[in-house]
């Protein structure tokens, strides 16, 4: 589904895209020199590194290890260090700034507000400093010549029993910077049908929500958070491919859970270095994503965990433009379809499209055709 008409693209290229992160966790992207610092502050000291290089190493081993015990041992560290009002502003704006550095213009960051009062924070508290830092973060973002907005998610763990309370902190906050609400956690034993009551409720408000499926577990996990609790965009659903058949002479056959995702136009927030970590996939070559955005899915590009990944969308979509050939009009596609399923007014999105993602594809074709045509002139200078 390439152009023909567009070279292959740089890092550079790449990294000055607009872009747009729908999937992404707030204590999977901290800095590692901000967990150092923040535990000599608040007295941690179980951190298994305290230089910043060898910690930010050590997060990516211990997520590229196969053991859920170390994955799950990593996020323990990071919760650990945003217990207090400060730190949460502080991984808040940091977070803003490092995606708008990266190219992001628009971006959805979800957490877990039960995992941060251990330090006596309330849920609205730990909410509010949040959205502080995230504000706070887009204005360092304008100081350094970058733009972004930034909506938070409110998380529930999918083991515990606070999705409802969760949930309607999420629409009393839903003007105030929370764009919509999730559910994380691990999907086997703990089906999102657990927490019917909180979808209900959010239905009711007319309020959004995404709902992770579909990645470690399979299609039961997607049927689930689709037909019995509604949700607008599925987190991954990597595991859709399972109900797609692809015939030895390149046929393909969509089974109707498959059709039904399609043609609905719901939003997968796919991961695809996460995704290789967890096994969802075994190369970025093999990654569903590609056959997905040929059979015009509506696929997104996101960086799930960016500390424990080791990543950012500007590797992500490198990874994607080594393995699929993927140009300029592939990544304004993705970026399109992650801006048309984000949680924020039809208007705002349309704007966004028009106004900032379109131009700046525009601009950096054109300096791609700026360029060719002085190579060209060169070229009849010398030839005469």
């Amino acid at each position: 589904m390439t152009s023909q008409t567009t070279p292959s693209l740089t890092t550079d290229q790449i990294g000055r895209a607009p872009k747009v992160l729908l999937h992404d966790h707030l204590d999977g992207g901290l800095r590692p020199g901000t967990i150092i610092e923040l535990a000599r502050a608040t007295g941690y000291t179980a951190l298994p590194e305290t230089d910043a290089d060898k910690l930010g190493v050590w997060f990516r081993e211990a997520a590229d290890s196969g053991s859920l015990e170390r994955y799950l041992e990593t996020f323990a560290h990071t919760c650990a260090v945003m217990q207090t009002r400060e730190a949460l502003v502080r991984v808040a704006a940091e977070c803003a700034e490092d995606l708008a550095r990266d190219g992001v213009v628009y971006a959805e960051i979800r957490y877990a507000p039960e995992q941060h009062l251990e330090g006596g924070l309330t849920l609205e508290e730990v909410v509010e400093a949040v959205n502080e830092g995230f504000r706070e973060g887009e204005r360092l973002a304008r100081q350094n010549g970058d733009r972004i907005r930034v909506g938070a998610l409110l998380t529930a763990m999918r083991h515990a029993a606070r999705a409802l309370e969760i949930a309607e902190l999420a629409n009393t906050y839903r003007d105030l910077g929370v764009a919509g609400f999730d559910i994380a956690g691990a999907e086997a034993g703990f089906p999102p049908t657990r927490h019917l009551d909180a979808f209900e409720y959010l239905k009711r408000e007319n309020n959004h929500f995404t709902i992770h499926a579909g990645e470690a577990f399979g299609l039961p996990s997607i049927w689930q958070a689709l037909q019995w609790c509604g949700a607008d965009r599925l987190g991954h659903g990597v595991r859709i491919i399972d109900d797609i058949e692809v015939a030895d002479d390149g046929t393909v056959k969509l089974g109707r859970l498959a059709s039904y995702v399609r043609d609905k136009r719901i939003p997968l927030e796919m991961c695809p270095t996460s995704n290789l970590q967890t096994g969802a996939a075994d190369s970025y070559a093999e990654h569903p994503i590609g056959l997905l955005r040929r059979l015009h899915f509506r696929t997104t590009v996101n960086t799930d965990n960016r500390l424990m990944s080791g990543t950012t969308m500007t590797r992500e979509f490198e990874h994607l433009v080594e393995a699929f050939g993927y140009t300029l009009d592939d990544m304004q596609w993705f970026t399109v379809n992650a801006m048309k399923s984000a949680f924020i007014p039809f208007d705002e999105r349309l704007a966004m499209i028009n106004d900032v993602i379109k131009p700046g594809y525009a601009e950096l074709r054109a300096e791609w055709l700026f360029r060719q045509t002085a190579v060209t002139s060169g070229s009849a200078v010398e030839a005469r």
